[in-house]
């Protein structure tokens, strides 16, 4: 935290009037503008560093620290035999994006996930150094409004809302995937296509490889500026897992998704609908899964600190019956980390969600949002999942429905472009589900977050 704050203190009358705009994708920022500022700083050098004299072939360098504080009192319900502790997450991603010209890039980042105190740790927690992008793009049209670019290489991906393709911002470190994408832009579209392989994290240096086991491709599709629906997404994703495990059993999947999702704003409300379905086979099954949500939220204008009401709900497909022929448990694919929160205690399988929240704007700079979340199993002939699809219980030996509800109160203090700070607390009391299948304590969960980018 000193080292954040004490670098972000030097670093400020570098700064100037130069105000970066960061993307949740580093790489979608562009600082080719800088090439006719005539009073360079040191930030922005490092932003935009001319390799000729008319700066068409360049470098831009930027990075992200975060560091987290965890407190949780009775983790995995009381299944951790330390019922009260704190661990400390840190991550740094670095990166160098490097032009030539208009039709050329490649781009470069490290990350380095380091987890102190934590009782135990998977490669999303605790991955020291690792390549975690390296790509090129050739674009074949850069003035044309209709473009298109090739990237091949190591990558993020990152699609609509996050329900299925996302960075996994939650966890400590964020996933990435090895292949190939096309990207066709238009005034008012952008479709891509991409065939990669998941990179499979690990908890050594320079260890993340291709994961043999399991490929994902698809198309992926941005309308925008449509008559009264303002936004659509149209998307195929499919899936392949050598070896993928349910409360059904275990086995090889192929797994096709097709969904659309219609979201758009004006001055008070926002919405973002969408529905999936999932066909294809898991071992000698058939897959038979679907998915549907709503997220509204309105504002209440005219009133202090600009309330925003909102309501979530989610309706996801869970298995009918064990033994049968067909598998109706829903899969999430590569789903945001903290799906329902930093805690991250269940995740989007066999669920049905209700989710009402109340943010406040105090400020530009400050916000506060409260959440409430109640957690049914869509089927009792299936069990509760984790984020990561992994299963926490089964559902074998229970009738009941009712999970828990969740509690949250979440601060977030952004004091410029570059250094934020956030504050999360959670109090998940559990329910029937998980009083008859394991210990079934409620859960106390904090978490303290500083993050500078640059």
């Amino acid at each position: 935290m000193k080292k954040i704050l004490f670098f972000y203190l030097c670093a400020l009358p570098c700064f100037g009037q130069f105000v970066p705009t960061f993307k949740s994708l580093r790489y979608n920022e562009d600082y080719s503008a800088l090439r006719s500022d005539s009073t360079p700083t040191f930030y922005k050098q490092m932003k935009f560093k001319p390799l000729e004299k008319n700066g068409n072939i360049f470098i831009s360098f930027g990075g992200d620290v975060r560091f987290q504080y965890y407190h949780v009192i009775n983790d995995e319900w009381g299944e951790q035999p330390d019922k009260n502790y704190g661990y400390v997450f840190s991550r740094y991603l670095g990166h160098a994006d490097f032009h030539s010209g208009k039709h050329f890039r490649a781009f470069l980042e490290l990350q380095s996930g380091m987890a102190n105190a934590k009782a135990s740790t998977s490669p999303a927690d605790e991955n020291p150094l690792d390549l975690h992008q390296a790509f090129f793009d050739f674009s074949v049209a850069p003035n044309n409004p209709r473009n298109f670019i090739v990237r091949i290489g190591r990558q993020e991906l990152y699609y609509g809302s996050q329900r299925l393709i996302s960075v996994r911002e939650g966890p400590n470190n964020r996933h990435s995937f090895d292949g190939i994408k096309i990207m066709n832009t238009t005034v008012d579209r952008q479709t891509d296509f991409f065939y990669t392989q998941y990179v499979a994290s690990k908890k050594g240096v320079f260890d993340d490889g291709l994961n043999k086991n399991m490929k994902l491709w698809g198309m992926y599709s941005v309308l925008n500026n449509i008559p009264i629906l303002k936004n659509a997404d149209v998307y195929y994703l499919g899936v392949e897992k050598k070896k993928a495990s349910y409360d059904d059993g275990s086995g090889r999947e192929l797994r096709h998704s097709i969904g659309t999702r219609v979201w758009g704003k004006t001055r008070q409300w926002r919405y973002d609908l969408e529905g999936v379905y999932q066909f294809g086979s898991f071992a000698t099954k058939k897959i038979d899964a679907w998915t549907a949500s709503a997220h509204i939220d309105y504002v209440l204008e005219g009133l202090k600190f600009e309330p925003e009401i909102g309501l979530k709900t989610e309706i996801i497909s869970g298995d009918a019956a064990y033994g049968d022929t067909k598998l109706g448990t829903f899969n999430p694919l590569f789903p945001r980390g903290g799906y329902f929160g930093l805690a991250a205690l269940v995740g989007p399988a066999n669920l049905i969600d209700l989710h009402p929240s109340l943010n406040f704007q105090f400020t530009k700079k400050m916000s506060l949002d409260f959440d409430y979340d109640v957690f049914w199993r869509y089927s009792i002939r299936d069990g509760v999942y984790g984020p990561n699809t992994a299963m926490i219980y089964s559902g074998e030996n229970t009738s009941s429905k009712l999970i828990g509800q969740q509690y949250s109160a979440v601060i977030g203090y952004q004091t410029s472009s570059f250094l934020s700070f956030g504050g999360e607390f959670t109090w998940f009391k559990a329910e029937r589900f998980l009083k008859e299948v394991g210990p079934g304590s409620n859960i106390l969960f904090a978490c303290i977050t500083a993050e500078l980018k640059f």
